[in-house]
């Protein structure tokens, strides 16, 4: 069987374990969605982004908010997990494979999901002129927090430690990168930290495709920076990945 062959072969048997899991494949689809009405509850009426001269629905803010915090889950957190779990098991040295591909078809299936959630029941309006820079930033959003995923796992010791370390390493910064909450329009501390990490620009990047007033969407900058993210990501994957588990932690 050829290496093209045993990939597709891969992708399929990750993608039918992962909705064979009810559970997992429930709160990976449900919880964006639920953050979407929740927030659009809470924070209802308008809302201003920095950049934008005009004040945008909260409801639409969060489309593209909540399609950048599905992404991330969908790669960079369901990723570090499961690799984990499987390293941990003994399976990973067996399959040889990690739910790279899948996990990035789930964020594009996500992010499918939580748009036409926002068009049929928010009136969201998607911009087809700006639909190749959403598609662009959807794409190597999911490449450097997939490549980040991998990398964490590098620094879990164990299975039991696997959650806490992934959401205390991305918990923090969705709040601080205008996921959850709008970011004020004058710069602030937080701000400033949280423009070093990729989350800021992922989210970033996101808003500006679907709401820019003019141009194509490309945020170049924040594309750089996630490719520069992505890049190390990759590099500490290779230079530390462990197929074999941990044994002794």
């Amino acid at each position: 069987m050829s290496d093209a062959a045993l990939t597709v072969r891969q992708i399929k048997y990750t993608n039918r374990a992962f909705f064979r899991n009810p559970a997992s494949a429930f709160f990976t689809f449900a919880f964006p969605l639920m953050f979407l009405v929740i927030f659009t509850a809470l924070f209802g009426g308008f809302t201003h982004i920095p950049g934008i001269p005009r004040p945008v629905r909260t409801s639409t803010y969060y489309i593209p908010a909540i399609g950048t915090f599905a992404i991330i889950t969908a790669t960079y957190t369901n990723l570090a997990i499961s690799v984990t779990f499987l390293r941990e098991a003994g399976t990973l040295k067996r399959v040889r494979g990690t739910p790279m591909p899948g996990a990035v078809l789930v964020a594009i299936l996500l992010i499918v999901i939580v748009t036409l959630f926002g068009v049929l029941f928010y009136h969201a309006h998607v911009t087809g002129r700006t639909l190749p820079a959403f598609s662009a930033t959807v794409i190597v959003g999911a490449a450097c927090f997939s490549a980040l995923g991998l990398a964490l796992t590098t620094v879990i010791p164990n299975a039991d430690a696997a959650p806490a370390v992934v959401n205390a390493s991305i918990l923090p910064l969705l709040f601080l990168s205008g996921v959850f909450i709008a970011l004020p329009s004058h710069t602030t501390w937080y701000v400033t930290l949280a423009r070093i990490f990729p989350v800021y620009h992922f989210a970033h990047a996101m808003l500006a495709a679907f709401f820019l007033p003019r141009g194509t969407g490309f945020e170049r900058w924040d594309l750089v920076v996630m490719g520069i993210w992505g890049l190390v990501g990759i590099g500490l994957a290779v230079w530390k990945f462990s197929w074999e588990p941990r044994t002794g932690q």
